[in-house]
């Protein structure tokens, strides 16, 4: 099954922070309850950074060298699946293990840990056969994201 439900928001953005009335609760339980840091207060944090992987159980879904589709989806809120994928073949490379899935993250839904794979996309699958048959493109991508082919 692809994909997740669509949030129950449509937050409005005033002096670039969502406003209170448009932003969620956070998911029972759910850590990430500080506000919004302002623009300014962002590079400290950002370059410590904080590792999204997770040491939890999750079955894989997917073994590397399996051929998989990506999922021809259109969330309306937060994605990192390029559109350009969307429904097209590709096969798994690596197995990164277990990491916070950002779409629902994003939208205070809960951190909803899964596997994150590198899936290889041929050129051709991509872009035609105008592409050159030597070049791949390469994404990290969720087990959300995909569906066996």
């Amino acid at each position: 099954m692809c994909g997740r439900s669509p949030p129950q928001h449509c937050p409005e953005l005033q002096d670039n922070f969502a406003t209170p009335a448009a932003t969620p609760e956070p998911a029972s339980g759910f850590p990430r309850t500080t506000p919004a840091l302002p623009a300014g207060a962002v590079p400290g944090p950002l370059a410590k950074g904080k590792p999204a992987s997770r040491d939890v159980q999750a079955e894989a879904r997917f073994k590397v060298g399996q051929a998989v589709r990506a999922c021809n989806i259109h969330p309306t809120g937060h994605t990192r699946l390029p559109r350009y994928v969307r429904g097209k073949l590709g096969t798994i490379l690596l197995d990164h293990g277990v990491h916070v899935f950002p779409d629902t993250n994003a939208d205070f839904l809960g951190e909803n840990p899964q596997h994150l794979y590198s899936v290889r996309f041929a050129a051709r699958e991509l872009w035609g056969e105008q592409a050159s048959s030597r070049d791949a493109v390469y994404l990290d991508m969720w087990d959300d994201y995909l569906e066996g082919a």
